[in-house]
Formats: C-alpha cells, sequence, structure tokens
C-alpha cells in the first residue's frame, strides 16, 4: 500500500526553482527517507546520481574537498541524490562547494541521524539548506486515503503496531511482530553506538526498556541511573542521543515560576509505539492491556507534534503538573496564548483543573477516542477557542 508522504509536493516544489538549496531530509531508519526520494524523483526528469554513503568509491570523492573531482563525479547530471549522508567524512564543506561551483546542480541529502550530519553541515551550509524531518507515517497522511470512519476503525492497530511504513505493507501479526523485534534491536540506534562509540550497547536497551514502562509519567535521571548503575550525566547524554537518533522525545514540564508547579523532570515518548510494545515485548490487544492510558498519551503527543511540524505551526509543547496533583497532559503556548489538553480514552471529559483555570487564561479541552480527529488533523486543532493560529 503507497501511502504519500506530505513532504513530497513542497520538496519538489523547493526542487524546481532555478537557483534552488541543497534539501536535508533527517529522520530514523526505516522511515521511508529513501523511498520519499525516490517517488520525489519519479513525479521529475531530472537526470540523477544515486549515492550511497556507505560506498567507498563514492565516499571517498565526496569527502576530498576537491573541486575538479567533485566536478567529475556530478559531470553530465542535473541532480545528485546522497543517501545517508553522515557516513561520509567532511560531508558539509563538500556539499558547499558542490552547491557554489556547480549552480545547476540540486543536491539532495538524506540522514538517519541529526547527531554527526548536522555537525557538519550546520556552519557551512548556513542558508543554503531547506531541511526537513520524515516522521513514522502520521494521521495526517493517513487521511489523505481514508475517511474519518476507516481512521477510526484503524486507531486499536496503530496504537499496537505503530506507524513504520513496513508495518503496513504486511499482513500478518507474527511478520509485523518480527519485523518490529528486529528494527528495535540495535539496527535502530546504531547511529548512537558508533558516532559515540557507547560500550556497552545492553545499557542503552536497559534504559530504553525502562522508559517504555514510564512513558506518560515523569522520569528521573537519578533514579534511572540508580537502577542501570550509570551516572545521572551518562542517562541525560544518552536519552539526549536518542532524541538525536529520531528514537525519543523529551516534554518539559510547563511553569510561570509557581512554586508549586513541577517543571525538572521530563516526561519522554517514543517516535512509535511499535518500537515502544517491542521494547517490553507487548502486542496484546486493547482490552488484555494495562497501559491504554500510556499508549493513548503518546499516540496523541506524537500525532500533534508531526501535524503541528508538517504544517509548520511552531509553538512550543510542554505537560503542566502542580504538586498539588494538579495537571495537564499536554500543552501549547503560542504567542503568548496557552492551550492545555487532557488525555481520556474512554467519553469522559472532565472540567478544566481548578489551578488551570486559576492561574492562566489559556483554553481546555479533552481529547478522547471519539473526538482525536481534529486534534490530529491538519486546520482543526483548537476547536474550543476562536482564534486559528495556524500560518
Amino acid at each position: 500500500m503507497f501511502i504519500q508522504r506530505l513532504l513530497a509536493d513542497e520538496i519538489i516544489e523547493k526542487l524546481s526553482y532555478e537557483r534552488s538549496k541543497i534539501v536535508v531530509i533527517y529522520g530514523a531508519r526505516q522511515v521511508g527517507k529513501t523511498t520519499l526520494v525516490e517517488h520525489i524523483l519519479d513525479k521529475t526528469d531530472y537526470k540523477t546520481l544515486r549515492v550511497d554513503g556507505d560506498e567507498a568509491i563514492y565516499n571517498d570523492v565526496l569527502s576530498s574537498q576537491d573541486s575538479t573531482k567533485l566536478g567529475y563525479l556530478v559531470q553530465g547530471y542535473d541532480l545528485i541524490f546522497i543517501d545517508e549522508a553522515q557516513r561520509i567524512k567532511n560531508i558539509g564543506i563538500n556539499l558547499k562547494i558542490l552547491h557554489e561551483k556547480f549552480k545547476h546542480l540540486k543536491i539532495i541529502v538524506t540522514g538517519s541521524s541529526s547527531l554527526d550530519l548536522a555537525n557538519q553541515i550546520k556552519e557551512p551550509l548556513t542558508g543554503r539548506t531547506h531541511t526537513y524531518r520524515l516522521y513514522p507515517i502520521s494521521w495526517m497522511e493517513l487521511a489523505e486515503r481514508h475517511n474519518p470512519f476507516e481512521l477510526q476503525t484503524k486507531l486499536e492497530e496503530r496504537l499496537i503496531y505503530g506507524h513504520y511504513p513496513e508495518v503496513f505493507q504486511l499482513e500478518g501479526q507474527v511478520d509485523k511482530v518480527e519485523y518490529l523485534r528486529h528494527l528495535s534491536s540495535d539496527y535502530l540506534y546504531r547511529d548512537v553506538l558508533e558516532l559515540e562509540n557507547i560500550r556497552h550497547s545492553h545499557k542503552l536497551r536497559d534504559l530504553l526498556k525502562l522508559l517504555a514502562f514510564q512513558v506518560g509519567s515523569e522520569v528521573s535521571y537519578s533514579e534511572i541511573g540508580t537502577q542501570l548503575g550509570l551516572s545521572r550525566h551518562t542517562v541525560a547524554d544518552y536519552i539526549d542521543l536518542l532524541e538525536k537518533s529520531f528514537v525519543l522525545i523529551t516534554l518539559r514540564g510547563f511553569s510561570r515560576n509557581l512554586r508549586k508547579e513541577i517543571s525538572k523532570k521530563p516526561k519522554i515518548y517514543f517516535y512509535d509505539l511499535g518500537i515502544r510494545n517491542s521494547l517490553i515485548d507487548n502486542f496484546a490487544w486493547l482490552n488484555s492491556r494495562n497501559d491504554i492510558g500510556a499508549l493513548w498519551e503518546n499516540f496523541l503527543i506524537m500525532e500533534r507534534l508531526k501535524r503541528n511540524e508538517y504544517s509548520k505551526h511552531y509553538c512550543s509543547s510542554y505537560f503542566w503538573r502542580t504538586y498539588t496533583g494538579a495537571e495537564l497532559d499536554y500543552i501549547e503556548e503560542f504567542n503568548g496564548e496557552l492551550w492545555g489538553y487532557e488525555f481520556k480514552w474512554s467519553k469522559n471529559k472532565p472540567n478544566a483543573p481548578k489551578a488551570w483555570v486559576d492561574n492562566y487564561d489559556g483554553q481546555y479541552e479533552c481529547v478522547n477516542k471519539n473526538n482525536f480527529l481534529p486534534f490530529v488533523l491538519q486546520h482543526m486543532a483548537h476547536t474550543t477557542g476562536s482564534t486559528d493560529h495556524d500560518h
């Protein structure tokens, strides 16, 4: 089943400019970066040189900083596509040479980790790139194929198996589970292990498993460190690396410096629930699970983040909690305005916490399994307020 990616049309438009910038696409392994680029190339008529960053024959030239060698490589081509570009030494300065010396040449690069690639290209390519992050399949993309009724019927499977493109191509449960177990092994975070020279990969996996059980809860780096025999600083570093490899995202607590607000411990979520469920070895259906609340919260937050980024709705995201127990699962701040959300799997719609109403002039909404579609789909958010701030 082919699922059209939302970024495709925008990237095609950017490439059509006579003097186009370098297109950089980040995303986790297996998230569909190569497929996306191949689809884009199929829609255009550029004569294209395809380069794998692991291939030594190209690696030597693309790390040479020699404009003559680079010229020989791209001569006769309209576009060069470099896959897994973070594996090429000095890729940033070489991309700058290609961009400046060969003005007709269009360039697309992908990277499965922002760890090394971003560090290499940030300074040399300032102002010369269009940068995109590709997520696992979003509900905005699914909505291009399915109507609201059909989307509702697919909810449980997505909470169990997640949104990696390959999962949509597999029919049986056994094949889906096998694929996700392979992906959630060291393969998914190979860049972290290689680039940071982490000696004990089992510590990384143990950390991920602990975090998988704590989705929706505040995380203490010190407590995790004690459990794993790691320092708090090492735990923080590992989590940062896993964020940069598109495995985890962290959400910070919102505070206006009211003494009763908790803001120091983050909450941590997984880019994909299929990976999370694989780490705890639980692919049971919802009627026999005790973690539906965590699944629902992780699902809604990730789909909202996808929706915001693809819609270019750049807001700040938080959770909110007080020492007295008042809390909201998710908050967005935009232009000084606040929207607070409570996530409930059931049909219940609790009122906004009194502490929220008393202290903040913010909107409030409860998102449940019956009304969640507006929350995750483009141009349909913030239905409680009259202000539309999508630009």
